[in-house]
């Protein structure tokens, strides 16, 4: 068996906390990526139009936090650091941090369910470098195995599911259609990666959990060269469909509300539903319910994890 975790650090996207930091954010963002200025600063006005901020570190720093409280409870008492791709707290500061405190196998958490070259891999390549840059001094990482179809994954979406379902009357219900959405991505990333295949199992096995016998699964936030396939169907031709109907959207390749579920869902999505005659109700993310901590704390005791720190 390998040697125990002597700290844990939830890697995260990272937001803007406030207006003035949306644009550099942004920047981070767009770094080394062929992205258009019209379409950053268009993702800029989302950012105004719900706010002029993100609650995405907030919300993240809970979940670290309901994590902290739960391995304090039941054990192991760890440190639990967070640690941004895109904005402070950055993964590199953080790493440096927990070196210095003496930590030597350091427990990885990226809050990303689905894997890809986008979210799990730059997730990955942020942790290397930063334990690259220290050298001998650097604790090894590990990470958990595959987890968008653990159980207790799969009943905190079905939870956060049922609670939006419950919130309709009977004749509602009856006429809803379920809606899950995760980050569409190039076709071809996903051809190396699988990852549509993983929002598909974990799709399934949540309305199985429920019981549903009708769903869908639909993409949003594409970018990039609009002549380039990406998976599809989006969230907006899907809602347009459904009129007469109410649409249950369930969030399940985001893990807390960020600029993806608040504007896209929440101000976009909500108007293709309205203007193809559908209603629309959005489920919660997964968030710090106590299923997907306690998940969390399971897998950092999995014995199936392995050191890297490369």
């Amino acid at each position: 068996m390998n040697a125990p975790c002597d700290a844990v650090l939830i890697v995260g996207f990272g937001g803007p906390t406030r207006a003035d930091e949306i644009r550099p954010f942004l920047q981070n963002v767009a770094r080394g990526r062929a992205i258009a200025p019209a379409r950053l600063e268009a993702v800029a006005h989302h950012y105004e139009a719900i706010g002029g901020r993100s609650p995405y570190n907030e919300l993240t720093m809970r979940q670290a936090q309901a994590l902290r409280a739960l391995l304090a409870r039941e054990g192991p008492a760890l440190p639990v650091y967070v640690g941004m791709r895109n904005w402070a707290p950055y993964v590199a500061d953080v790493i440096r941090d927990i070196a210095r405190a003496g930590r030597r196998r350091l427990f990885c958490f990226p809050m990303a369910p689905h894997r890809s070259e986008a979210s799990w891999e730059r997730y990955r390549q942020i942790v290397s470098e930063a334990l690259a840059a220290l050298g001998a001094d650097a604790p090894a990482a590990v990470y958990p195995p595959p987890w968008h179809t653990h159980p207790l994954f799969i009943e905190a979406v079905a939870a956060r599911l049922g609670d939006a379902l419950a919130g309709l009357d009977a004749a509602e219900r009856a006429r809803a259609e379920v809606v899950f959405t995760a980050h569409s991505i190039p076709a071809a990333m996903d051809a190396q990666s699988g990852y549509g295949a993983q929002i598909a199992e974990s799709c399934r096995l949540a309305a199985h959990k429920l019981g549903l016998g009708r769903w869908t699964v639909a993409y949003q936030s594409r970018s990039g060269n609009p002549r380039d396939p990406w998976l599809a169907p989006d969230v907006t031709q899907v809602l347009r469909g459904l009129a007469g109907r109410t649409a249950v959207v369930m969030p399940i390749g985001f893990i807390c509300d960020h600029v993806e579920v608040l504007y896209d869902l929440d101000v976009e999505a909500a108007a293709a539903a309205r203007a193809g005659g559908a209603a629309m109700v959005r489920a919660a993310t997964v968030g710090d319910h106590p299923l997907f901590i306690r998940m969390i704390a399971q897998l950092l005791k999995c014995d199936s994890i392995s050191a890297r720190n490369t």
